[in-house]
């Protein structure tokens, strides 16, 4: 792969994920530009701009490299079109697959990588997930199990709101893809229920949207069976699919959202629990490999950060340097299980997967 080093980066959306993200950037040698709604206070270049008007995304972007976008996903149609039509990189952390179908179209005339879902999930978990399977040679099933939790949970939902209520919503309520018996399917969300225990916490996981990414297509034909699930403190599901089918909510989005944030806002101690399971055939007969973890809350450049907020910018930047580095393609749409776990780990960033599983 070509190594055609690039250097300037727009981060645009500085909350907690994308400002961590362009600290990151700006730690591993980047020149970041971060733009936002409000005015920030940042160790890197930054600029007030209304991200809502996507009519001025190609003037903000004028002169950059590359973008990344931690806006809510129905901005990055419009933020993923300015890139290519600026000839630049762009990645995103969306799990809306229309959003990533419109990349996907756009990819095929770029001149730069078209790098959607490059999160924790999708993302990370696909890497990691994608490693597991070439260990078989053949794979009967692959789990993918992701939970951002609080540490201490309260009240009957155990639940606090450390993620965007819009994308929670979306992964309760929209249809879920799986392969299994070798058949792709779309299956209801908040479905298939299972108890799964890490280190001696009870949790139990149920089918959630978009955690895939584009891994059924990749591996129709090739795996037997493949799901991904979130997990959550148990009595959860019950509760949610109470809220969204039997009171209704559903048919209101944005007010489910509001009333589950009201209720239930972020904290700062929490805990992303990963379980990746793959079963299938080796030389040593059938065999069941597993990549589980606990992530917690780490101290970056002198501030406590949540576990989501450090897995997810993580995850994305760790893949902007390879692709900076040449370990990636520099062109075309990239998919989640294409990237290889063991150089994904091994730069500065990825770095931060180890220290944040020992307490």
């Amino acid at each position: 792969m070509s190594n055609n080093r690039f250097d300037r980066i727009a981060v645009l959306g500085l909350g907690k994920v994308g400002h961590l993200a362009a600290e990151l950037l700006h730690d591993s040698g980047f020149t970041v530009t971060g733009i936002d709604n409000r005015d920030i206070d940042a160790p890197f270049a930054t600029q007030k701009a209304d991200l809502n008007n996507t009519g001025g995304l190609a003037h903000l972007l004028e002169g950059q490299e590359a973008v990344l976008s931690c806006l809510p996903y129905h901005l990055n149609k419009a933020v993923s079109s300015a890139a290519h039509a600026l000839g630049i990189h762009y990645f995103d952390l969306t799990e809306d697959v229309p959003t990533t179908k419109h990349i996907r179209a756009l990819a095929e005339t770029s001149k730069g990588i078209m790098a959607p879902q490059c999160g924790l999930a999708p993302g990370f978990v696909g890497i990691v997930a994608a490693d597991l399977a070439q260990k078989f040679h053949k794979v009967r099933a692959l789990k993918l199990r992701v939970g951002a939790l609080p540490q201490n949970p309260t009240g009957l939902l155990g639940y606090a709101f450390n993620w965007s209520p819009e994308g929670v919503v979306n992964e309760y309520l929209n249809d879920c893809e799986v392969i299994e018996e070798g058949v792709l399917k779309s299956v209801s969300a908040m479905e298939w229920i299972e108890q799964i225990y890490i280190d001696g916490v009870q949790l139990e996981a149920f089918t959630t949207s978009g955690g895939l990414g584009t891994m059924c297509e990749t591996y129709l034909g090739v795996i037997d069976n493949l799901d991904y699930k979130t997990m959550r403190y148990p009595g959860h599901v019950k509760l949610m699919n109470f809220f969204f089918h039997e009171l209704l909510m559903r048919e209101n989005r944005a007010e489910a959202g509001r009333i589950l944030t009201h209720a239930k806002p972020p904290v700062d101690e929490d805990v992303v629990y990963v379980h990746v399971a793959a079963e299938g055939q080796t030389d040593g007969g059938l065999r069941r490999k597993e990549f589980v973890r606990a992530y917690y809350p780490l101290v970056i450049n002198g501030k406590q950060r949540t576990a989501i907020a450090w897995t997810t910018s993580a995850s994305v930047v760790s893949v902007i340097e390879m692709v900076r580095d040449g370990t990636l393609p520099q062109q075309g749409f990239l998919k989640q299980e294409a990237i290889p776990l063991t150089p994904y780990l091994a730069t500065r960033t990825g770095d931060y997967f180890r220290q944040g599983a020992a307490r």
